[in-house]
């Protein structure tokens, strides 16, 4: 019944049963859900939501998958995702609006054609930007509160309105849409002008600078921990004797002891297992609880 309602207002390739999530999180993990939607525009996301609202069934909003940790068992319900047609950039003067489902990557790559700068952090984050406003990501110091403007949100009600950057109440790795549970829809920056050549230098060495520090050829799903206070996660990991550590094909970079890395068909369940892992030991030995940047998603 919930196939033929749905297939009524959304393509047919808009719509896919029982996909596999592996491909679609970045720890290359996971089981499958049942229904897998890519609406095309708002007024399709607006219907796909209100059709399983009315039918009870569950619904997670799923960007790139860079920061969730899908179970094994997959997920009992439908995954709508907003990175095949939520890409739109557009412009006005020093500000830039863009698409939740757009990747960071791309628009740090439209505001420098653009010649505007202060997006270059988030230039390496394997992310979206919906994904980003949700958790004000940030990198190198930076974060998106520094540089939203504003943000339209669908909210529970399925209405939809423009919160401000005060509004968002963004604090560290967090804003006030998980708090709301709505769902980003796109995002509006004010930026500077700027040298294009600047800007594409500065990309590149934040590039280059993952690229020494990170595990970038792993599947992993970025930082693992939030930062404690006054500390870094991976210092204390890896004080903690903990670089290295590993079970099965899932295991502690040693590039980085912050990052959970998929060595190569790692289950969800090895994953989760080396990030609770990390956790109690950290905990026996420093007193210091690791808070989780996953989010753990489905039945493991």
């Amino acid at each position: 019944m919930i196939c033929s309602e749905l297939e009524a207002g959304l393509k047919p390739e808009d719509i896919l049963y029982h996909e596999s999530l592996k491909a679609h999180t970045t720890f290359q993990s996971g089981g499958p859900c049942d229904i897998f939607i890519t609406p095309e525009n708002e007024e399709q996301l607006t219907f796909a939501l209100e059709t399983l609202k009315k039918a009870q069934i569950p619904v997670f909003v799923l960007g790139r998958g860079s920061n969730i940790l899908v179970g094994d068992k997959g997920f009992k319900g439908a995954v709508i995702s907003l990175k095949k047609h939520f890409k739109d950039v557009s412009f006005n003067g020093t500000e830039m609006t863009c698409g939740a489902g757009l990747m960071m990557n791309e628009a740090a790559r439209a505001a420098m054609l653009q010649g505007l700068q202060g997006f270059e952090f988030a230039s390496g984050i394997p992310g979206t930007i919906g994904g980003g406003l949700r958790m004000n990501c940030g990198a190198y110091g930076p974060e998106f509160k520094d540089i939203v403007k504003e943000a339209r949100l669908l909210l529970p009600d399925l209405t939809i309105r423009t919160f401000t950057n005060e509004e968002l109440k963004f604090s560290y790795r967090n804003s006030i849409v998980p708090e709301l549970g709505a769902l980003v829809l796109s995002v509006t920056f004010s930026l500077e002008e700027g040298d294009p050549e600047l800007i594409r230098e500065k990309i590149e060495e934040y590039t280059r600078r993952r690229r020494t520090n990170q595990p970038l050829e792993y599947g992993s799903a970025g930082s693992t921990f939030k930062r404690p206070p006054g500390q870094y996660a991976g210092a204390v990991i890896e004080q903690c004797g903990l670089k290295g550590y590993r079970k099965g094909n899932a295991g502690v970079s040693e590039k980085h002891a912050n990052f959970v890395i998929n060595y190569g068909d790692a289950t969800s369940q090895e994953i989760l297992d080396v990030i609770r892992h990390v956790q109690e030991v950290v905990r026996d030995k420093t007193g210091l609880l690791l808070e989780c940047e996953v989010l753990f998603i489905g039945e493991f």
